[in-house]
């Protein structure tokens, strides 16, 4: 066995260590798959549920919290750093600090088979359907439907340079 697959194996085995904590600290709060994966420094806060099926991959980074619930289908990859959060804080009464006033929360749904890159954030009452690509550095706050590509377009704007700037 050559050093990256050692490598590769310890990660794994502190992968499934990690889930396995995760179900016992949260219990039926926490449900995951058959074949769930993950890199280095995936962080669950399950005060709501989170439902994880079968074959799902998470990179390095990755953050699920849940005050609701979040559910994430089968076969469905998750590029580094990509941030679910079912909740948000309040901040309507200017008279006391936000860190008081708690949060709105509404779950979030994420279909089978889909693909959500690098830095992606998904936000709170989201459904995504099956077969979805979600293009890096997408910020999610609307249903996406099945068997769609998002992509955050960037118009570059160029300006003549007048002369002798």
């Amino acid at each position: 066995m050559d050093r990256v697959s050692i490598l590769r194996l310890i990660d794994h085995i502190k992968a499934r260590i990690k889930l396995l904590t995760y179900k016992l600290v949260y219990g039926k709060k926490f449900q995951i798959g058959k074949g769930v994966t993950f890199r280095r420094g995936l962080y669950v806060l399950a005060r709501g549920t989170v439902k994880i099926g079968d074959n799902v991959f998470f990179n390095n980074g990755c953050s699920v919290c849940a005050l609701t619930r979040i559910e994430i289908g089968k076969n469905t990859v998750f590029g580094e750093n990509v941030k679910i959060y079912d909740h948000n804080h309040r901040y309507s009464n200017l008279n006391i600090p936000i860190q008081q006033q708690g949060y709105t929360g509404r779950p979030i749904k994420i279909g089978e088979d889909c693909w959500i890159a690098s830095n992606v954030v998904i936000l709170k009452g989201v459904t995504i359907g099956d077969h979805v690509v979600i293009g890096a550095g997408c910020v999610i706050y609307k249903d996406v439907p099945d068997n769609t590509v998002v992509v955050n377009k960037q118009e570059l704007q160029y300006k003549a340079m007048a002369e002798g700037d």
